[in-house]
């Protein structure tokens, strides 16, 4: 039903790591096989959620092989590249580029935090350095710099800059957002609970932490929303509102990786200075996958 590609549901993808801590290659083929086989209609590995700072190089491009030969066509592959180092993230562009990646996912520069005129310069020069679409990432709550909608006007004009993951949390720019854009440019959320919300003024979708968990739910949701059946939308949303919060009952992505891991999905590894939940996020944790039937056997 999506045709367009980067609307609807990409699933950003968690990364997982074995009980020594290494990339688990076989975790990664085996979640991508299921976020297909569910009916998301892309993947975006190695963002945030995939914990992205701590991933070398070598793995994420690891991480976009696999990806790419599982999906084999199936779903696109819209792969984090961003960062605070504009050439950087140049190079790893070019790099996922050869292995087949579909566009780029790019977060803002973080800690540098540049002017409106240098996150238009940087996206530009990573547009002008590639073929392929790209969204950008505004996720200011992370990086301490906010795309303002002016800014996101100009960068719309650039032909491969195609969307913007909008994770401000700030419904107002949301909305003034999706009034300023073309029609083509596609509006996703950053935010699981604001999907419904942003779609009810044109956004296209969500790049969502849920659906590693209830990525058959999340499509559901979506694809009811974008035939503008809310009321049955909404039913959905009640119900798994309550994952989309405990998601961030810590620091993304602790609770969506313990999560999983109690539903036999992973092994509940991290890297630093990621770490295990604290015991009383833990227990609202279990609480809703418990209420929502999500919990493996040894956990009930």
């Amino acid at each position: 039903m999506m045709r367009t590609p980067f609307t609807g549901v990409g699933t950003a993808l968690v990364t997982p790591f074995t009980t020594n801590g290494a990339l688990d290659e076989a975790a990664v083929r085996r979640l991508g096989r299921r976020q297909i086989d569910a009916g998301v209609h892309f993947l975006a590995p190695c963002g945030t959620t995939g914990e992205n700072p701590t991933l070398t190089e070598v793995e994420r491009l690891r991480i976009v092989e696999i990806l790419v030969d599982e999906a084999n066509g199936k779903v696109p592959i819209l792969a984090g590249a961003g960062g605070y180092d504009t050439k950087e993230v140049i190079h790893l562009a070019g790099e996922m580029m050869k292995r087949g990646v579909s566009g780029f996912l790019s977060v803002t520069p973080y800690y540098n935090k540049p002017t409106q005129e240098g996150l238009y310069q940087h996206y530009k020069a990573i547009a002008d350095s590639t073929p392929l679409p790209i969204v950008v990432y505004n996720v200011p709550g992370r990086t301490g710099v906010n795309v303002e909608v002016a800014t996101l006007v100009r960068l719309a004009e650039i032909p491969n800059i195609v969307g913007v993951k909008e994770a401000s949390g700030n419904v107002t720019q949301m909305c003034e957002i999706c009034r300023a854009m073309p029609a083509e440019f596609i509006v996703l959320s950053g935010d699981d609970a604001l999907t419904l919300p942003l779609m009810a003024v044109g956004g296209r979708g969500i790049i969502s932490v849920a659906s590693n968990e209830i990525p058959a739910e999340m499509v559901q949701m979506v694809e009811l929303a974008a035939r503008n059946d809310f009321a049955a939308a909404r039913k959905i949303h009640a119900r798994i509102v309550p994952l989309m919060l405990v998601n961030f009952v810590e620091a993304n992505p602790i609770p969506v990786k313990a999560a999983m891991a109690a539903m036999g999905l992973l092994e509940e590894t991290y890297r630093l200075p990621m770490v295990p939940p604290q015991a009383a996020s833990r227990e609202k944790i279990l609480k809703v996958l418990k209420e929502l039937a999500l919990l493996k056997a040894a956990f009930v």
